[in-house]
């Protein structure tokens, strides 16, 4: 494995801890004394509480910002590169930690949200995408999903850092964990400063000789080697292939095509968002409010528990993806998801909360669920929509699915607490919220059967062959033969994308390649 491509995914990753690390910290931040003082109404037991409002606004909001940034974050990906998009974004990111750490008023606090969310949303965007774009393709999956994995350490120091500092007296308490995320930005933008651009951004952009440099860093040879050569005349034919098909606006996301790009772009869009109608964010958002109202005592270690499930079980996901493949994994973590989800609502009906068993089970089943979001779904969701679309719209699909999962987002976030929590104007669900959970897993098994193609091991322009050539259930037979075979003509009269690119035919050197790069 190149070296650089382990630097890619660590230092590219960061982006994902700055998500998982923005998501985590409010979740305990909200339950401090200090922070209810001041965001807090005062009650006639003499102790602050925020709000049904208040805590949908400051959970929430953040994802507000993630959508917006997410849907700008293809122009400007585009425009100025994937590698300086992403470090415009840390700033952007930054001026909201500051806004949050020094604000004293509900308003500076959620505006932070906002803009921190504008960074995460354009960087959850930018980074998958740069990873996809420059990881050798035999280790993709892995790459890619060290962005999750990345995430749910960032989940799990927030619930660390938050617990260390709850105790303290005064502001301090929760100004210490939002401030300390100016350190991982620094961290990230560091990197990226080591880190080539992409490849196939610099083609895109009429940049052939920086694009060869590029792919030569990344691979660690010369760049006129027969391995490079081969890569670099590859993504051209594809780019030429694909101006044949249509451009790259935003129009043309919606159109079918023979290469199906509607279809490819939605499956990206309702995979990001059943990974949010799953329910983890439940978990981490609400969890140790969830905890401290089942009578669950220490709530905030039970926190810090869940999100060492997340970080230890997103090991064996990366390890596997590019082994056992994208729907096998999928299609398992759906149904073990939608069975532990559904065991919690269960036991919710048929034993009070305040039992001491249906505690552990609670408890039990909520970790068994995290183990299979955090192995199969999290970082699988990552990986396949940045995979699945063409070059010259990939940005724009990424913005939109990652989009989908930011809407979802806050939409969950927003009226999770109107279901849970009793009282006027509440639903009252409780556990009950489980059976909701359960069912879209059910639903995303389906899904999954249907919609998601099996792409292990194949570089993305031979994804697009996939595409034209078979049908998300057949995806694994007709990627064999892309694997055996090399790139073959294509039937009903088709040409190769060698042809398409001018050229009369593969050569039987590069279909060697091919393969040997492939393997």
């Amino acid at each position: 494995m190149p070296s650089l491509a382990v630097f890619l995914g660590i230092f590219a990753s960061f982006g994902g801890f700055l998500f998982g690390y923005d998501t985590g910290y409010i979740s305990g931040t909200k339950e401090m004394e200090a922070f209810l003082r001041v965001y807090g109404v005062l009650q006639p037991d003499g102790h602050y509480k925020l709000s049904t409002g208040t805590d949908s606004l400051i959970t929430s909001i953040l994802s507000a910002g993630t959508f917006i940034g997410a849907l700008a974050a293809s122009t400007i990906g585009d425009w100025i590169g994937r590698r300086i998009g992403i470090a415009i974004y840390v700033a952007v990111f930054s001026v909201g930690v500051a806004l949050q750490t020094w604000g004293t008023s509900l308003g500076a606090f959620a505006a932070g949200r906002v803009l921190a969310g504008l960074g995460v949303g354009g960087t959850s965007v930018l980074v998958p995408v740069y990873q996809a774009e420059c990881a050798p393709r035999r280790i993709r999956g892995m790459i890619v999903s060290g962005y999750q994995w990345f995430i749910t350490v960032g989940l799990l120091v927030a619930a660390i850092v938050v617990d260390q500092t709850k105790s303290r007296q005064g502001r301090s308490s929760y100004q210490i964990p939002i401030a300390i995320q100016f350190v991982w930005g620094a961290i990230l933008v560091g990197g990226l400063f080591v880190l080539p651009e992409s490849p196939r951004w610099l083609l895109y952009k009429g940049r052939g000789e920086a694009a060869r440099a590029s792919l030569a860093r990344l691979t660690s040879q010369d760049p006129h080697s027969d391995a490079v050569s081969t890569e670099y005349e590859e993504i051209v034919a594809t780019l030429e292939n694909e101006h044949k098909y249509g451009g790259g606006s935003w129009a043309d996301c919606f159109r079918q095509g023979p290469n199906r790009v509607f279809q490819r772009i939605v499956t990206g869009m309702l995979l990001q968002a059943f990974s949010q109608l799953s329910g983890i964010n439940f978990i981490f958002y609400y969890g140790t409010s969830f905890f401290t109202a089942s009578g669950i005592s220490n709530p905030f270690l039970i926190t810090i528990a869940t999100n060492v499930v997340n970080v230890g079980m997103t090991i064996p996901g990366m390890l596997l993806v590019d082994r056992l493949g994208r729907r096998p994994m999928l299609l398992y973590g759906s149904a073990g998801m939608a069975v532990a989800q559904l065991i919690v609502a269960a036991v919710g009906v048929a034993r009070p909360i305040t039992d001491q068993a249906a505690q552990k089970v609670l408890v039990a089943f909520v970790c068994i669920f995290i183990a299979h979001f955090a192995s199969c779904m999290a970082p699988l969701s990552w990986i396949v929509t940045s995979e699945l679309p063409p070059y010259a719209l990939r940005t724009k699909s990424m913005s939109l699915s990652t989009a989908s999962n930011w809407i979802f987002n806050f939409a969950i976030g927003y009226a999770t607490p109107y279901l849970v929590n009793t009282g006027p104007g509440n639903a009252g669900l409780k556990t009950n919220v489980f059976w909701i959970w359960g069912g879209c897993c059910v639903a995303c098994f389906f899904f999954t059967y249907f919609m998601i193609p099996e792409t292990k091991q194949l570089s993305l322009e031979q994804i697009d062959l996939l595409y034209l050539e078979s049908t998300p259930r057949t995806s694994n037979a007709y990627r064999k033969h892309l694997i055996d075979g090399g790139i073959h003509r294509m039937r009903s009269g088709r040409l190769s994308v060698s042809e398409k690119a001018g050229r009369p035919e593969i050569s039987h050197f590069e279909t060697t390649k091919l393969k040997e790069m492939m393997v």
